[in-house]
């Protein structure tokens, strides 16, 4: 009973970062669609801060409590998250210019995940102001949430820019192709979940040591971790 207390404000504080960095980036997927044309998000109610209407059962809940526990169970702390929401609903023929506003809607997504792991790096000024006010407990707890922040943005965005429809990438990477290459390459979309899977989870497994995409993904979520310190004035 005492170790699950003592995992507790770790499980929450990882859990809402990553609840506000889903719940911001399906959102701006939906306030994207809006601007370029299509209300299809708007009538669905999708353009929302309240993160239950973006909620995905597998997706938002049991992948992510899965990592949570089994990391918490494993290792004492998160170290990795992974999950979606629920798609938000976009009819890209109702967009002014459907190739170009499909990659800017993708786009918004990830782009509000880089600016949301900027704005957490920023966060860490005010705290630090009031650190002498603070108990240290809530004081750890504060830049523990930051730091989650920062690393649920980062591996989110970076996550859905894999070229691989339906993931945002993919859908960039189609506006991106003469429309011959296009539309066979969104056929994919109908498997794309099952690729995802398959090369970042089931692959490293099968072929030992074989792990491009988690090898390039920790590269990058390092990198990028250290810039937005250093962009948010927290670097050295």
């Amino acid at each position: 009973m005492s170790d699950l207390l003592g995992w507790l404000p770790e499980l929450l504080v990882a859990v809402l970062a990553s609840v506000v960095a889903i719940t911001l980036h399906e959102a701006a997927h939906g306030y994207a669609a809006l601007a370029l044309g299509d209300s299809t998000a708007q009538r669905a109610g999708r353009l929302s801060l309240n993160p239950l209407r973006h909620v995905d059962r597998v997706g938002t809940v049991l992948v992510p409590g899965v990592l949570l526990l089994g990391q918490l169970l494993t290792l004492g702390r998160v170290e990795f998250m992974f999950g979606w929401a629920k798609p938000v609903p976009v009819d890209i023929m109702a967009l002014r210019n459907p190739r170009v506003g499909m990659m800017l809607v993708a786009a918004a997504g990830p782009a509000m995940n880089f600016g949301l792991a900027l704005l957490a790096g920023l966060l860490a000024h005010p705290l630090e102001a009031i650190a002498g006010l603070l108990p240290q407990a809530a004081l750890a707890l504060g830049f523990r949430f930051i730091a989650l922040s920062i690393l649920a943005n980062l591996v989110l965005g970076l996550f859905n820019l894999l070229p691989i429809p339906p993931l945002d990438g993919g859908r960039i990477v189609a506006g991106l192709l003469p429309r011959s290459l296009a539309l066979p390459y969104m056929q994919l979309e109908r498997w794309g979940i099952l690729i995802v899977l398959f090369v970042v989870f089931i692959l490293p497994r099968v072929a030992e040591g074989y792990d491009p995409v988690g090898w390039a993904l920790r590269t990058v979520v390092a990198g990028g971790f250290d810039l937005v310190l250093l962009l948010s004035g927290n670097g050295r």
